[in-house]
Order: structure tokens, then sequence, then C-alpha cells
């Protein structure tokens, strides 16, 4: 199964679609220890829509407002209302189901040579397909909180309300995501950067790599091969042992339609 829309570069070199494909498979053949680190890109087959593409989220404004401004930490506490409202509308899709990528890093985790999936996404996708080894280093729209007393909530405490979802003790529950202006969370970080440290084979999938800090883990990469997949070119093309310009989810299912 080609891509025809998939342009292939293996060492730096032009190459067709099909010897791309081939390229990534004996790759993942070979590798004992995978760790992939994707981005919205991953998620788009499943109908959720990625940021920074030219008809991205963050490419329109909500209620006049910029999308990055009401996903910061000041907004969410100075206007709750017009957050919720936004978040109900354009960051939870329940929705949305695991792709031909999700299901395929599963089947690596199942022969145990998948050591790690790394997302910036938090869409919870990966987990839905099975995947236990997930680092959400931005959280998950799954996991909700009292801003007050911390206790959990699922995230049908916040869809099957109006406004502002409040917790019983009379606090707002908020989503368990990272928002603008907070640092991720300590202890995922040290995770994901110890797989992608021990890794020998990393996957980079549908991300620009522009948002830091979590671009930079992969500096700490030091193992064998860099498989890049992603629709526009990013930083790390140039160290790539194999890139693959792309729809991640077509990508994958050439993967699995090759046996």
């Amino acid at each position: 199964m080609d891509l025809p829309s998939t342009a292939a570069f293996i060492r730096g070199k032009a190459a067709s679609p099909a010897e791309g494909i081939a390229g990534l498979r004996e790759i993942l053949a070979g590798s004992k220890r995978i760790v992939f680190f994707g981005g919205a890109g991953v998620s788009t087959a499943s109908g959720i829509p990625d940021f920074r593409s030219a008809d991205g989220l963050y490419g329109e404004a909500f209620r006049g407002l910029p999308p990055e401004m009401i996903l910061s930490r000041s907004f969410f506490y100075l206007h709750p209302e017009i957050f919720f409202d936004f978040w109900r509308k354009h960051m939870v899709h329940p929705e949305a189901k695991p792709n031909a990528a999700h299901r395929y890093l599963y089947e690596l985790e199942k022969q145990d040579r998948l050591r790690g999936i790394v997302t910036q996404n938090i869409d919870g996708l990966h987990r839905d397909a099975g995947n236990i080894r997930v680092y959400e280093i931005h959280g998950s729209v799954r996991e909700n909180y009292c801003t007050e007393c911390n206790a959990p909530y699922p995230l049908q405490a916040v869809l099957e309300t109006e406004g502002i979802p409040r917790c019983e003790c009379g606090g707002v529950i908020r989503p368990g995501v990272v928002l603008y202006g907070e640092p991720l969370e300590k202890y995922v970080c040290i995770g994901a950067i110890r797989e992608i440290t021990n890794a020998d084979t990393l996957i980079v999938a549908g991300t620009s790599l522009s948002v830091e800090p979590a671009a930079s883990f992969l500096s700490h990469f030091e193992g064998k091969h860099l498989a890049v997949i992603n629709r526009e070119p990013t930083p790390a093309d140039e160290a790539a042992s194999l890139v693959l310009r792309g729809d991640v989810a077509e990508v994958f299912s050439c993967l699995s339609a090759a046996g």
C-alpha cells in the first residue's frame, strides 16, 4: 500500500513512499526499545483538530479572543465561564476513537518492544487503545479535580453540566491538564525523559516540535534511529534516519497492511 501524498527521505536523501514505509518497518523490526513521541497530528484522523496548521484550532478567535489566551491559567481563574464554554465546544471530543496509529502502537507494546509513549495530546486515545506505558505530559481531559479539595471527577462531571462545574464542596472542577503559564508535571517528565534516554529507536510523529519544554525532550535521545512522521518539515528532520512527510494514521495503516 503506497502513499502517493507522502514524501520520504532516508538519511537525508529522497526516496519513494514505498521505500520510506519499508525503511520504517526495517527500523522497527530491529528495535527492542522503541519510544514514540507524538503530537496533535496523531489524533487528527480520529476527528480531533490540530492546533497550529492553517485550519487548526489556534487560527480562529473565540468571542474575539485567541484560544491560547483562553487556555491559560490566569484566564481560567479570571473568566471560568468563558473558559468552560470554549473547553466543551473545542477541547473535548468524547466521540473520538483510536485510529490506525494508536492501534499499531498498542500492538508494539503488547510485543514488549514499545517502551513508552510520550504524548503532548490530552485526548486520552492512547489509553483507549490499550496502551499502559503512556506519559501524558500535558495531562488528560479524562482526569478532572476540584480546585479546593482535590476530589477527582470523571469527564462527565464537566460535560454533563452547564456553566462552571462545581464540586460538592463548592469548589470549581477543573480539567487535569497543563494550561499556559503552568509547569509540566515533574514525575511524568522524569519518566518520559528516562524512556527517551534509554530508547534505541525514537519515533517523532504529528508534531511541529514548536512547543517547549516538550520539544527539548528529544535532546536526551542517544539511540540508533530517529524517525520523523509529520506533514510539514520539523527541526528534527536533519538528524533523522528516516523522514516521512504525510498523515500519521495513513503511515501506520500502511505498516499494518504490509504485515
